[in-house]
C-alpha cells in the first residue's frame, strides 16, 4: 500500500534510522512513483536523503528503477551517492545516463568522486564527458586519469590550499574569510606551504594556524618533511602510511616533487575496506570483484575456476586413500578416524594461514622476522597437536575398544597439526615471494597439504603399529 504524504518524512527517517532492511514498504513507494514518472513525489521521497542513505535505496531498487530515478531527480540528485553503491550497481547506473547528465553530475563532484565515475565509463563516453567540461576541470581530470589505476593520483583530491612562505597567519585567515564556499575544499586540515614551481616545502596544519601570531610567517611555523606519497604510489601502500603514523591527511607528490593533490582519511577508509573484503573473498576461493550486483554468468565462471582447482586437490586427497584401499578394508576403524586427523589438520592450518595472509598485506610478516615466525608456528602446532593427540587418542581407543589405535591417532594427529601450522604459513610466504596474491593461491595448496600429510600419515602409522597388508 503506497504511503501517503504525511508519511512520507516518517518513512524516510525510519530508512535512515533502520537501515534497509526495514524500509521495505518505502522503497516500494519509491519504486512506484518512479514507474508512474511522478518527479514531484520522487523528489518529496528521496529529496532529503544522506547521499549514504541514497546509494542504499539505490541498491535496493530494481535495475530499470535506478537510472530513472536520477533522471526524475534531476540537477537535484547528488552523484556523491553514486560512491556508496558497488562498482557493479555504478556501471550498469552510468551505462544508462545520458552524457548531458553525466557532464552535470561530474561537474559537482570533488575530483577524486569526479575521477571515480570517470574511469567506470567507456573511452568513448569519457571522452565525451572531459570534452564538455571547462578547460581547467577537464586537464586536472585528465591527468589524474593519466596515474595508474588504484594509485595515490587517481585517489586523491586536486582542490587544496597552498601558499607561499612568506604569507602570514593573519593573511591566510584573512584568505579563508574572504574567499567563496567554491574557492575552497569542502574540507581540509592543513595549508600547504610551496615554492613558486609548486615544491612542497611544509606544511601548517590549522591549529597551529589559529594559535599563531597574526604576524608569523609560514615558514616559521611550518612543519618540514611532511610524510608525503608519490601519485604514481599503490593506493594501499598509502593507507598503511595512514595505519602506521595515523594521519588525517597527506600531500600527494609528483616525481619532481611538486604538489599534485592531497589524500585525506575519508579516501583511505575506503581503500582498507576494499582491501579488508577482498582478503576475505580470497580466502573463501571467490573472485575479490566480485559483488552481489555482478552478472549471474561471469560469476558462475568465477567461481568454477576455483572449485576445479579445488576438485584436482580433492583427486589428490582420493589417490592417497586408494593407496591405503587394503588397509582400509581390513580395518574399517580407520576410515571412520581418517577423516578426523585430516580436518583438525586443516583446521591448524586455516588459522596459521589466516594470520599469515593478514601479516603479509599489512607488512608485518617479511623476510626479516619469517624464520621466528615459522618456528613460533611450529610449536604452537606441536603443542595443540600432542593435546589434540592425547584426546583423540583416548577417544579412539575407547570408542573402538581397542587400545592400539589410542598411540597411532595421538601420533598422526601431532604430526598433521604441524605439517599444517608448518604450511599455513611457508605456503603464503613462497606465494608472496613469487608474486601471487597469498590470500587467493594459498587455500588449495594449503589444504591438500593438510589432507595428503593427514591421511598419509595416520594410514601409514597405522598400517606399521597392526601390521597391515
Amino acid at each position: 500500500m503506497p504511503l501517503d504524504h504525511e508519511d512520507t518524512a516518517t518513512a524516510a527517517e525510519d530508512f535512515r534510522d533502520d537501515g534497509p532492511s526495514l524500509g521495505r514498504e518505502f522503497v516500494l513507494d519509491v519504486e512506484g512513483a518512479i514507474a508512474l514518472g511522478d518527479s514531484d513525489r520522487v523528489h518529496e521521497l528521496v529529496g532529503d536523503l544522506h547521499e549514504s542513505d541514497l546509494g542504499a535505496l539505490l541498491e535496493l531498487l530494481s535495475h530499470e528503477a535506478r537510472p530513472r530515478l536520477v533522471e526524475l531527480m534531476g540537477a537535484d540528485f547528488d552523484f556523491t551517492a553514486l560512491m556508496e553503491v558497488g562498482e557493479a550497481t555504478r556501471e550498469e547506473i552510468l551505462e544508462e545516463l545520458p552524457v548531458e547528465t553525466l557532464v552535470e553530475g561530474v561537474r559537482d563532484l570533488e575530483s577524486d568522486d569526479a575521477v571515480a565515475i570517470l574511469e567506470a565509463l567507456e573511452p568513448k563516453e569519457q571522452d565525451e564527458v572531459l570534452d564538455a567540461l571547462p578547460a581547467q576541470e577537464r586537464i586536472v581530470l585528465r591527468r589524474s586519469l593519466d596515474y595508474p589505476e588504484d594509485s595515490a593520483g587517481r585517489l586523491m583530491q586536486t582542490t587544496f590550499v597552498a601558499a607561499p612562505p612568506f604569507w602570514t597567519a593573519g593573511r591566510v585567515l584573512d584568505f579563508f574569510r574572504e574567499s567563496g564556499e567554491e574557492n575552497l575544499p569542502e574540507s581540509f586540515f592543513e595549508v600547504f606551504v610551496v615554492d613558486p614551481s609548486y615544491h612542497l616545502l611544509g606544511t601548517v596544519f590549522l591549529d597551529a594556524l589559529v594559535r599563531a601570531r597574526p604576524a608569523a610567517r609560514l615558514d616559521e611555523i611550518m612543519q618540514e618533511g611532511r610524510r608525503r606519497v608519490k601519485a604514481t604510489e599503490d593506493g594501499a601502500e598509502a593507507a598503511r602510511l595512514f595505519e602506521r603514523y595515523n594521519l588525517v591527511s597527506v600531500p600527494v607528490v609528483d616525481e619532481s616533487e611538486r604538489l599534485v593533490g592531497v589524500l585525506t582519511i575519508d579516501d583511505i577508509v575506503d581503500v582498507i575496506q576494499e582491501q579488508a573484503s577482498e582478503e576475505i573473498l580470497a580466502l573463501g576461493g571467490v573472485n575479490p570483484e566480485e559483488e552481489l550486483t555482478d552478472d549471474f554468468w561471469w560469476i558462475v565462471r568465477s567461481r568454477f575456476t576455483w572449485l576445479f582447482i579445488y576438485m584436482l586437490a580433492a583427486f589428490v586427497t582420493s589417490s592417497v586413500l586408494k593407496t591405503f584401499q587394503l588397509q582400509l578394508e581390513q580395518m574399517v576403524a580407520l576410515a571412520v578416524l581418517g577423516p578426523m586427523v585430516a580436518g583438525q589438520g586443516g583446521s591448524s592450518a586455516t588459522q596459521t594461514m589466516t594470520v599469515a595472509v593478514r601479516s603479509l598485506a599489512t607488512r608485518e610478516l617479511n623476510r626479516g622476522n619469517a624464520l621466528r615466525i615459522i618456528f613460533r608456528e611450529l610449536a604452537i602446532g606441536a603443542v595443540n597437536g600432542a593435546a589434540f593427540g592425547l584426546v583423540t587418542g583416548t577417544v579412539a581407543a575407547t570408542w573402538f575398544h581397542n587400545i592400539g589405535l589410542g598411540p597411532v591417532m595421538a601420533l598422526a594427529m601431532f604430526t598433521n597439526l604441524v605439517a599444517g601450522a608448518f604450511g599455513g604459513v611457508v605456503v603464503p610466504l613462497v606465494c608472496d615471494r613469487l608474486k601471487f596474491d597469498p590470500a587467493v593461491s594459498s587455500g588449495p595448496f594449503v589444504t591438500t597439504i593438510t589432507d595428503v600429510v593427514g591421511y598419509s600419515s595416520f594410514l601409514t602409522i597405522a598400517s606399521l603399529w597392526f601390521h597391515l597388508g
